[in-house]
């Protein structure tokens, strides 16, 4: 209802302080569900990313402050220990296989 009211709004030529409240409360009410929606859309893959990568998957509720809680996060998973149960596999031990023998005549 409050969003019909802000339509209302634009659409009219004079500014109506009585439409102030509902206009106001249409706008916080939208951007709390943006806010949580992309909260929710931020935490859940940082909270398994974290816990696959041995921290704690409570680290991903920093997203919650928008833009600097993910460089935050982004920050500590790249340059901390991260403690996992198996240890990469080493790139510098796989040689390439030796070419083919050319053909015997």
């Amino acid at each position: 209802m409050h969003i019909h009211m802000l339509a209302l709004f634009f659409q009219q030529n004079s500014l109506d302080p009585k439409l102030m409240p509902g206009i106001l409360a249409a706008v916080v009410g939208f951007y709390a569900v943006v806010f949580l929606v992309m909260a929710v859309v931020l935490i859940i893959p940082t909270w398994f990313i974290s816990k696959k990568a041995g921290f704690s998957p409570w680290l991903s509720l920093i997203n919650i402050v928008p833009t600097f809680g993910l460089l935050i996060w982004l920050y500590v998973l790249a340059f901390s220990e991260w403690k996992t149960t198996q240890p990469a596999q080493s790139l510098t031990a796989w040689q390439p296989p030796p070419p083919p023998a050319p053909p015997q005549a």
